[in-house]
């Protein structure tokens, strides 16, 4: 035994009680323990029983993070739910809180489960590039027969104890204690003389189409191979005897261990808890938010309202007139009926945050009192200096005051004022209420406790937070710029939207570049374009088709054409050939040759132009760590996650290759293809990015 298994006899049952806080992970201590325990149990004259319940939040929550990409000592969890299994006395299981990945194996191994009401179970060994690994694959279908188990291994989506009890995967759900209705429950069973059930001795499952099956997840997936490989590991369970089924099981599960996309994933999961552990904000304390001001009441500002107000913060919304002001509201309450019909609160929740708790005005005065303040109004320097000044003179002493600009200069904004320490960025993603990501842009005179709130409210509201300086579209809209200046000269030389789009929903992406921009508007790169062009370098190569487009009134999505046509009711859209025939007529007018361009070197130009502009953005302090792009560019601009991020991409490719492949870019067009100076440092030192991260 080890002191994270207490042992304790009620009668004719054993308790093992997990005391391993705080959510029971499965250590080595806790496998051993669990190994001993049972041991104990069936040499502990009289007992008849065993139950294994947890202390404190959850039953176990899953693997032991510590022991994340190290070789785990004996017993494996394999070995422990086996043993479990194979006891000749009746094991029941009693959860509470949370059940996860091997802490389902092991209550999955036990021969009857109860659970808490609000109990939650699940295998989200997918979102870590594996599958379940301790016979999760091969047990759960016998239960929940095949469609069932798919979906809940290839999703990883945690099951509330209803909808578990509906589909087998737990046999009663009772309130209270766990330790005493678990006891209740084995006392029951003992009396009705209820048999081992040992889920391996159950009927194998009925065959589904495996191949179609592994085709559908795959595609879901979007290239992801652990979902998709989770589909062949229950076709075992189907298909081979138990043992064996385990036996293939655990070679997918060490294939996988090897493959880059569980590498990325590993790395994203680590990056996500790291990126808001900021050591300049340790010892800091954060000025207290109940109350938050809103400007604008468009899109974003309806967004990010909504997101204050599910977060339970008071909020303020300040729009220009009384008409703009119900269109706001409307606006936010729309996005609280879907949150709604989701289940996220409830109607109860609904109906306060849409009462008490939000004020719609059109006079600055009703922000005297607020504790933080968004502006969130046209992205013009002017406009937004504006704002500031009379926020300046209306907002209560230490109330902080932020703008969601996404491209303009924060300490510009911040210098309008006569308090720039109380100046910060917050930039939040479309729709607000949704996207994860918040860049809290951090200006020269940025007090260090105004930071400090712009992260306390960012984990308020559920967001990664990442720390960004101040620079032409921070970090994210900075490296946006530059790939899709990249895409944009492989269209001019010979490639065309609908392609590039292709090759990078194969790499991953939820959407190509061309598709985007139809649903932001192509309005907007349009206006953009406008305001760059009288500094504009003569060596910059930019396209003219896209304003033709636009001045043609074709902006995307919302007129119903852009790169693409879209017909209502219809999801999606096809190619509007009007764009080709732009394109063509301007390389014509250029002198232009096109040539074929591969998908694969789509791809590669694409990523290296991201990786090689983060790069800059690390190499200047932008981002204090490359971990920070790779969480930017995960959680706002939706870069598959399975490679971790654009640096943790270079790091798998090889920074050597990327290099090289810069270089000879650099042949074509030495303007654009401009090294990043850290790049080129790495590569001499024999170093990588993730060294970077080790560092920081």
């Amino acid at each position: 035994m080890t002191d994270k298994i207490a042992y304790e006899r009620h009668g004719d049952i054993a308790v093992l009680r997990l005391q391993n806080p705080p959510v029971n992970a499965l250590s080595q201590e806790v496998r051993s323990g669990l190994m001993a325990g049972m041991d104990r149990a069936e040499a502990d004259t009289g007992v008849k029983a065993v139950l294994i319940v947890g202390d404190g939040r959850a039953f176990i929550a899953g693997a032991d993070i510590k022991e994340f990409g190290k070789t785990p000592l004996a017993p494996h969890l394999p070995d422990v739910c086996n043993r479990i299994e194979a006891s000749p006395l009746l094991v029941v299981a009693s959860m509470h809180g949370v059940s996860l990945g091997g802490g389902l194996e092991v209550a999955l191994s036990a021969h009857y489960r109860i659970a808490q009401p609000e109990a939650r179970v699940g295998l989200p060994e997918v979102h870590l590039g594996l599958i379940p690994g301790a016979g999760g694959t091969q047990r759960l279908p016998r239960i929940t027969g095949v469609p069932a188990a798919i979906d809940m291994i290839t999703s990883g989506r945690h099951v509330k104890a209803p909808e578990a009890l509906s589909i087998g995967v737990i046999d009663k759900v009772a309130a209270g204690d766990p330790k005493t209705v678990g006891l209740e429950y084995t006392n029951a069973l003992l009396a009705q003389g209820a048999h081992r059930r040992p889920v391996s001795e159950m009927p194998a499952p009925e065959a589904i189409d495996w191949d179609e099956a592994y085709d559908t997840v795959l595609k879901k997936g979007r290239g992801q191979i652990s979902p998709a490989q989770a589909v062949r590991a229950v076709q075992a369970s189907v298909e081979m005897p138990f043992a064996e089924g385990l036996k293939a099981e655990r070679q997918m599960f060490r294939d996988l261990m090897q493959t880059d996309q569980r590498q990325g994933m590993i790395h994203a999961f680590f990056s996500e808890r790291a990126v808001s552990n900021l050591p300049e904000l340790k010892g800091i304390a954060p000025r207290p938010v109940e109350t938050v001001g809103v400007i604008g009441g468009g899109t974003m500002g309806a967004g990010i309202a909504t997101a204050a107000l599910l977060a339970g913060l008071r909020v303020t919304l300040i729009e220009r007139d009384e008409t703009a002001a119900e269109a706001a509201k409307v606006r936010i309450a729309g996005n609280l009926a879907g949150a709604l019909k989701r289940g996220k609160i409830t109607q109860e929740a609904h109906d306060g945050m849409l009462g008490s708790a939000l004020t719609m005005a059109t006079d600055y005065g009703a922000l005297k009192e607020a504790d933080l303040v968004i502006e969130a109004v046209f992205e013009e320097m002017d406009v937004k200096k504006s704002v500031f000044r009379q926020l300046d003179e209306i907002c209560k002493l230490g109330a902080v005051l932020a703008t969601n600009t996404s491209y303009l200069d924060v300490n510009e904004i911040a210098a309008s004022t006569s308090r720039p320490g109380d100046v910060i960025g917050l930039h939040f993603f479309s729709p607000a209420h949704v996207m994860k990501l918040l860049e809290v842009v951090v200006a020269d005179q940025t007090a260090p406790d105004v930071v400090a709130t712009g992260f306390a409210l960012g984990k308020r509201m559920g967001k990664v937070s990442v720390r960004a300086g101040v620079c032409a579209g921070f970090i994210g809209n900075r490296i946006l710029s530059t790939y899709r200046t990249a895409a944009d000269h492989m269209i001019l030389d010979g490639a065309t939207p609908f392609q590039i789009d292709a090759a990078l929903t194969g790499f991953g992406f939820a959407m190509g570049p061309y598709a985007v921009a139809d649903l932001a508007g192509l309005d907007i790169g349009w206006a953009m374009r406008k305001r760059l062009a009288p500094t504009r370098d003569a060596r910059e190569r930019v396209g003219r088709y896209p304003d033709k487009l636009c001045e043609a009134g074709h902006f995307g999505q919302k007129t119903g054409k852009g790169f693409y046509i879209y017909e209502k009711g219809k999801r999606g859209g096809v190619p509007n050939p009007e764009v080709m025939t732009l394109i063509e007529a301007e390389r014509a007018e250029r002198g232009i040759t096109p040539r074929d361009f591969t998908d694969e070197e789509i791809v590669r130009r694409y990523m290296a132009a991201m990786a090689n502009e983060a790069a800059k953005v690390v190499g200047e302090g932008i981002a204090r760590r490359p971990l920070d792009v790779d969480m930017v560019l995960l959680f706002g601009y939706g870069f598959p996650r399975y490679w971790g991020g654009p640096l943790k991409w270079a790091d798998l490719v090889g920074l050597p290759a990327l290099l090289s492949d810069i270089e000879h870019y650099a042949q074509e067009d030495d303007y654009f293809w401009q090294l990043a100076p850290l790049l080129q440092e790495l590569v001499d030192e024999g170093r990588n990015f993730d060294d970077l991260n080790k560092e920081g």
